[in-house]
């Protein structure tokens, strides 16, 4: 089972205390990288929701929105800031002192200065506050996989038929490909013979000589380094999930390998087999560019 890197899900829990809402978003990247915007009060748990995420998520660039209200009244309370009122009241008697003013304070008025009466919001009890954050960060990050399993299902079946498309053009080049080389050696053979003329040199030796030079057309090993990597990809596809990696690094020994037998193509039809095939692969490394 494999899993798209692009994938979305979405959750919310509400009571008549609070209401919490996750939403994960992904893309495309190379390793895991996980982005949470959250509200303040909730900044002592990031590690928390970070360490339940990655039980989820592997790869990709995920996006966290957490939402959070407070739904309760009976946990906000005053606060008095005596330590600002005295510093007022302080400097309100010099100001009466120096102007010969009537200090006329009053309780009710000192109370009505910036920061001496606030309302704070009383925290929720962590514990019970993660409990709750948890069961809506696991089920967003289920919903996320779910999404992202869907998603890979469509991946894993556009890559098997990129996979048989490869298939048979490997097929045809192996078909083609000792009757090439056959025909390649007895071009330089004859035009060896050509060249010495009368010459007596053992005709052994020119055999030898035109094997050798005509190794540069032989892609028996490419191919064969194809299907181990033709089959590689099918069995990773079909095996467990977390596969990304793996299957970019084969594609990129597919892309070498097809580049190579399209520079020792000496052969038209071959050649374009080959452009072929090395545009099947293109398209095979755009593909697990997606995969997790």
């Amino acid at each position: 089972m494999i899993k798209s890197m692009t994938g979305y899900g979405r959750a919310e829990y509400a009571d008549e205390d609070l209401k919490i809402a996750v939403e994960i978003k992904s893309v495309n990247n190379r390793y895991l990288d996980i982005g949470i915007k959250m509200p303040r009060q909730l900044g002592m748990l990031e590690a928390g929701i970070r360490a339940e995420l990655k039980k989820y998520i592997s790869r990709g660039k995920v996006d966290v929105y957490i939402t959070y209200e407070d739904l309760k009244e009976a946990n906000m309370q005053v606060k008095y800031n005596s330590k600002i009122a005295g510093e007022y009241l302080k400097y309100l008697r010099q100001m009466a002192q120096e102007y010969g003013l009537d200090n006329d304070i009053r309780v009710s008025t000192l109370s009505k200065y910036p920061d001496v009466l606030t309302m704070e919001e009383e925290p929720m009890d962590p514990v019970q506050l993660w409990d709750r954050l948890r069961a809506v960060v696991d089920e967003a990050a289920e919903n996320f996989r779910e999404a992202r399993v869907r998603e890979g299902e469509f991946l894993r079946n556009d890559l098997i038929g990129k996979l048989n498309e490869m298939q048979g053009h490997v097929d045809f080049i192996t078909e083609r490909s000792p009757q090439i080389v056959a025909a390649y050696r007895q071009r330089l053979y004859d035009k060896v013979k050509e060249l010495i003329g009368d010459a007596v040199i053992d005709d052994s030796r020119i055999v030898q000589e035109v094997t050798i030079y005509a190794d540069k057309v032989c892609v028996d090993e490419e191919l064969v380094r194809l299907q181990s990597h033709i089959k590689a990809t099918r069995e990773a596809l079909d095996g467990s999930e977390g596969v990304g990696r793996k299957l970019d690094f084969i594609a990129q020994e597919m892309n070498r390998e097809s580049n190579t037998i399209l520079s020792k193509s000496d052969n038209l039809e071959v050649s374009d087999r080959a452009i072929e095939l090395k545009t099947t692969v293109e398209k095979v490394r755009e593909q697990i560019q997606n995969i997790e």
